[in-house]
């Protein structure tokens, strides 16, 4: 058949996506064609499967010239980082348009992943996927299949992430009381199996179903859950005086989610999110779902065979970027201020390039790291990202790709090329650039290019107010990221030789 994929770049999508190709031919719409990249997971001899087309579903225009000949099509948008009844209403619009050019199509299924609601009181997040299910069942032609899901454990979801955050960074915990509601937690695999189980499945048009692993656990039980299959000691203590918006502020400090995504998340959690066994998928597709311990050990596993397919921090909703960042991916000229960097090396280039590409995450920044530390928790304390998210894998990058406070805009290792843009919140722009270039003399040297512009006087004395840093802290980094050379550990990670 042929599929059309929305949400193609979020954390579900790129995961659904080589499963798809292997069967079928796939049209991923993305609002910006430039930050896409097909998943290393998609063999080579199904990329002639995957068409790009561009879109926007909250512009009904940009939807004109998108492919007729659909025979069903997944609804994978969502961002939890929205709040507030504007985007309450922003999401309905959104599948509103979506049905519309779906109708122009004859396709017969139009697959949602939803959130259980079976609570009262629903938080804005779970009322609005209600809402939305709504508008895919009634305004479309294509018939509606609903998945609901609570929780979903995977390697790079935000679940997991704050979960683990949580566990690994605080022995003692003071919580507030939505610890104590119940959710009933799904690996992304059993997700991942559902959604293509549903596909052209003639038991499952016009029909909405909870799914959720075997375990009801309280989110204080899937904490210590996490800590036991670490082998940590945790101690929790739960209090009451901590209101929604302390809850928000405790979860964004202690973990690498933004201040958004903290809000959105601990509104909703106020709600149970159980599967209702009369809503239950099984007596359609029957399948054994793996346990909450199960799924985290298959998360662990994969993260440290350095396998994360996806992480919630790929969607620009996980920090503070404008949806048009692609446009920044040639550095500007006039009204800028530049750091410039030029270092002869003798060594392989190969390897020099492998340093470069292996930048921040646990490696770090090759220089005065405890500066770079200081300023991510800067940047948090202002409502930025900080330095927590890392990056999605320790060796690979793509455009797109978040990497610590930066995002990736070119990793063109043909042309010896890296471009990031800083997701961190300052008064102006910034960008770093890295090259390998050529010599006169037959060799090679390193160019590293600090640039920003700024945005009125305060961008102006930002700059000058961090501008002695630069002297401690870029000088020495092209030098170190030439001689840098890693030493191999136990487990696979890596120790280096100080410089």
């Amino acid at each position: 058949m042929k599929i059309l994929l929305t949400g193609a770049t979020g954390y579900i999508g790129q995961r659904l996506l080589p499963l798809l190709a292997a069967d079928h031919d796939v049209v991923c719409l993305v609002r910006d064609p430039r930050r896409f990249s097909l998943p290393d997971s998609v063999p080579e001899a199904l990329r002639a499967r995957v068409q790009v087309a561009k879109g926007d579903l909250l512009r009904p225009a940009t939807l004109k010239h998108l492919p007729t000949d659909i025979d069903a099509a997944y609804y994978l948008v969502h961002s939890m980082s929205g709040h507030g009844e504007n985007f309450f209403t922003l999401e309905q619009q959104s599948a509103h348009n979506f049905t519309q050019y779906l109708n122009t199509t004859p396709a017969r299924q139009v697959i949602y992943l939803s959130g259980i609601a079976n609570d009262e009181g629903l938080s804005v997040h779970l009322r609005s996927r209600r809402a939305v299910e709504n508008v895919l069942g009634q305004a479309t032609t294509a018939r509606l299949t609903v998945l609901r899901a609570s929780i979903i454990i995977g390697s790079g979801s935000a679940s997991f992430e704050i979960i683990r955050d949580l566990v690994e960074k605080l022995p003692v915990m003071v919580t507030p009381k939505w610890l104590n509601s119940r959710c009933q937690p799904i690996g992304i695999r059993d997700i991942m199996y559902y959604l293509m189980s549903v596909l052209n499945n003639p038991d499952c048009l016009g029909k909405a179903f909870d799914v959720g692993g075997p375990d009801v656990l309280t989110y204080r039980q899937m904490l210590l859950g996490l800590a036991a299959e670490r082998g940590y000691k945790r101690w929790i203590v739960t209090v009451p005086v901590l209101t929604p918006r302390l809850s928000s502020w405790w979860l964004y400090l202690v973990t690498s989610t933004t201040f958004s995504l903290a809000q959105s998340l601990v509104e909703s959690l106020k709600n149970d999110t159980v599967c209702d066994p009369a809503k239950s998928i099984n007596g359609v597709i029957p399948h054994e779902c793996m346990g909450y311990r199960a799924a985290l050990a298959l998360a662990f596993q994969r993260i440290e065979q350095n396998e994360v397919v996806s992480s919630w921090s790929d969607a620009l909703s996980s920090g503070t970027m404008r949806q048009n960042y692609m446009d920044a991916i040639q550095i500007p000229k006039n009204g800028m201020f530049f750091d410039r960097q030029l270092m002869a090396f003798q060594r392989p280039a190969a390897e020099v390039l492998d340093n470069i590409w292996r930048i921040g995450g646990d490696r770090g920044w090759y220089k005065t790291d405890w500066l770079w530390r200081l300023r991510g928790l800067l940047d948090k304390a202002v409502g930025g990202v900080g330095l927590r998210r890392g990056r999605r894998s320790p060796s690979r990058l793509r455009a797109g790709d978040p990497l610590d406070f930066w995002r990736v805009l070119v990793a063109d290792k043909a042309s010896q090329r890296l471009l990031l843009y800083a997701e961190m919140k300052l008064p102006g722009e910034a960008w770093l650039q890295f090259r390998i270039v050529d010599q006169p003399d037959g060799g090679h040297a390193v160019e590293q290019l600090a640039a920003y512009r700024p945005r009125g006087l305060a961008g102006r004395l930002y700059w000058y107010a961090v501008l002695p840093f630069h002297g401690i802290i870029f000088k020495g980094m092209v030098k170190n990221l030439i001689q840098y050379e890693a030493v191999p550990v136990a487990e696979g990670r890596e120790s280096s030789q100080a410089h």
